[in-house]
């Protein structure tokens, strides 16, 4: 299990607009998931006061995906620790400098709450021939692998990747925690995803925790959806 605070392997992604609509949303589905994950949309509009609230029901996962030169990186990162995230996440592609500092970062901040920074690798809405032109032209898994080397090299433990390389990463560093984004249940519209696997068997390869967001917060009873997931995950926690 997930070397952190978390009660239950589900990051449920908040990606509405209205703060009384994640709020309320928050509220119902809390006992269902472990963590809320947002993102830009809701932080830049916001600030801090979003992160405050959702913090006092559960742990805010962060999603800034913060990528810039290694000073702003750091400064971004400690920022969001204060506002009250306990993981957020920067891109793996930021380099050895950036991922090093961050290390030390995490390292330092947890002395005084749980934190944890997590890298991205790459996007699981990328698929294999629709990468950008700077890319490597290897195999999407290769790239994974090769950032999360570099990763575990720096000094970090908390990686995002597609559920589709869970297994193939978690058996080469075992020492580290996935977070698998791209989770989707048959009947459930992919949205965006690519690169796509269901909740149990997600975990079963080795993910530590899986975001759910499209698939809670468009039903039309969020909450039962929630609860879905989090039956589905007891399921598969006790096969």
């Amino acid at each position: 299990m997930m070397k952190t605070n978390l009660k239950i392997p589900i990051f449920a992604a908040l990606d509405l607009t209205e703060k009384n609509k994640v709020l309320d949303l928050a509220r119902k589905i809390n006992p269902y998931v472990g963590g809320f994950k947002i993102g830009p949309r809701l932080s830049v509009k916001y600030g801090g006061s979003i992160i405050n609230e959702l913090s006092t029901m559960a742990p805010v996962f962060l999603d800034a995906k913060y990528y810039d030169i290694p000073s702003v990186t750091e400064a971004s990162v400690r920022a969001s620790f204060e506002q009250g995230a306990s993981y957020v996440t920067v891109h793996a592609m930021c380099g050895e400098e950036a991922l090093l500092r961050l290390a030390e970062l995490q390292m330092s901040l947890n002395q005084q709450r749980f934190f944890r920074v997590v890298a991205v690798t790459i996007l699981t809405s990328y698929a294999e021939g629709a990468l950008p032109p700077n890319f490597s032209t290897s195999a999407i898994s290769v790239q994974v692998e090769q950032l999360v080397d570099l990763v575990v090299r720096c000094g970090l433990n908390t990686v995002v990747c597609s559920p589709q390389e869970v297994l193939r990463l978690k058996d080469k560093f075992n020492s580290v925690d996935f977070i698998t984004p791209g989770i989707r249940l048959p009947h459930e519209d992919k949205g965006d995803q690519k690169r796509i696997l269901g909740p149990k068997e997600s975990l079963q390869r080795g993910a530590s925790a899986i975001v759910v967001g499209r698939p809670i917060y468009e039903a039309k009873d969020a909450e039962s959806a929630a609860k879905n997931y989090f039956d589905l995950i007891q399921e598969g926690l006790l096969v």
